[in-house]
């Protein structure tokens, strides 16, 4: 830990003291588990190894500048996780014991915090999958409840920087009635042909349309997308997208700053007539975007083009970066303060 640089940490796995642990047995959940281990035994049929029965969430820590840790909007990622559980038929993991688990891991990793003014702050992730063994495709009996952390930098190497991104249309990310709306890990691996695709070429991150048409924006790899004009912020509307605690908040910050909060089909050819656009996420926060390609057919949409941020995304990010670190008031109580 003495090596750790918190200005250039990498949005990645650095090894904490603890982590902790719960198991669905038996039609309830048993007492929390504390552990040190980076590993876990795992039966060799288990159905989150098989048949994709797996879900997790991510959220973070802030030290500000009283010192105190806060948390943001974490019931929100309860909700979220409980959907997903449902969604691949998971034994649920309670409000009570998602709270408990996530204050005990931040606690038992305080000195993990990256301090005030680096811009890091603690990762929480928190995973659920199934554990139980079933060899015919049928939900398991037993599930475990993993929470770990690891203190990161910004996921977007750029930071609050105009990043490139490029339009794929030869892979999709989720099906429009699958589990696109889900933060299951199978959307996850179906995106990474588009991540490398684009990485390879230079660009930030994939930007998915929508699977049955090809017509509208959909997601960000991981992330949602953004655009602003005409003093509106619109944002995709799409039965296979992920819906952002981030965007969620965005879009009532955007309201309070004087800005239009829109939801609805964005076609492509759309692109051309933003202001600015962005990518907002917990891992991202909001990342602007400079320049769209579009792989297929070479267009390519241009922003920010005197290199800075646009000013609304510049407003929604420092308001939204305020309030999780305690810079700002909290007028919609979003902020739990770590005792």
């Amino acid at each position: 830990m003495e090596n750790l640089d918190w200005g250039k940490l990498p949005f990645g796995y650095i090894k904490t003291d603890y982590n902790v642990r719960c198991t669905f047995k038996d039609g309830k959940w048993g007492e929390l588990e504390v552990s040190d281990s980076e590993y876990l035994p795992i039966h060799i049929a288990a159905t989150g190894l098989h048949y994709g029965q797996e879900a997790f969430e991510g959220l973070k820590a802030y030290r500000g500048k009283d010192g105190k840790i806060r948390l943001f909007r974490w019931i929100e990622n309860a909700k979220r996780l409980h959907r997903s559980a449902e969604g691949i038929l998971m034994a649920p993991v309670p409000e009570k014991l998602f709270e408990e688990a996530i204050l005990k891991v931040v606690k038992l990793n305080e000195r993990f915090v990256p301090p005030y003014g680096t811009g890091a702050s603690l990762y929480i992730r928190p995973v659920l999958f199934g554990s139980g063994a079933e060899v015919g495709v049928k939900p398991a009996k037993e599930y475990t409840f993993i929470v770990f952390v690891s203190p990161v930098g910004p996921y977007f190497k750029e930071g609050f920087k105009p990043v490139k991104i490029a339009i794929v249309k030869d892979s999709d990310r989720a099906a429009p009635l699958g589990t696109g709306t889900l933060k299951v890990g199978g959307n996850y691996a179906a995106s990474l042909r588009g991540v490398v695709e684009t990485h390879d070429k230079g660009y930030g991150s994939p930007l998915y349309l929508d699977a049955k048409e090809k017509k509208y924006i959909d997601e960000i790899g991981a992330a949602n997308f953004f655009g602003i004009k005409d003093n509106m912020y619109i944002t995709p509307k799409s039965t296979s997208i992920l819906p952002s605690i981030t965007n969620m908040s965005i879009l009532t910050l955007a309201e309070d700053l004087g800005l239009k909060p829109v939801r609805r089909q964005i076609p492509v050819e759309e692109l051309e007539t933003f202001e600015e656009v962005g990518a907002c996420g917990t891992a991202a926060v909001i990342s602007p975007i400079g320049e769209i390609a579009d792989l297929e057919t070479g267009k390519v949409y241009k922003y920010c083009k005197d290199g800075c941020p646009g000013a609304w995304s510049t407003k929604l990010y420092e308001t939204l970066v305020g309030i999780q670190y305690g810079d700002i008031p909290d007028p919609h109580g979003w902020v739990t303060i770590v005792e």
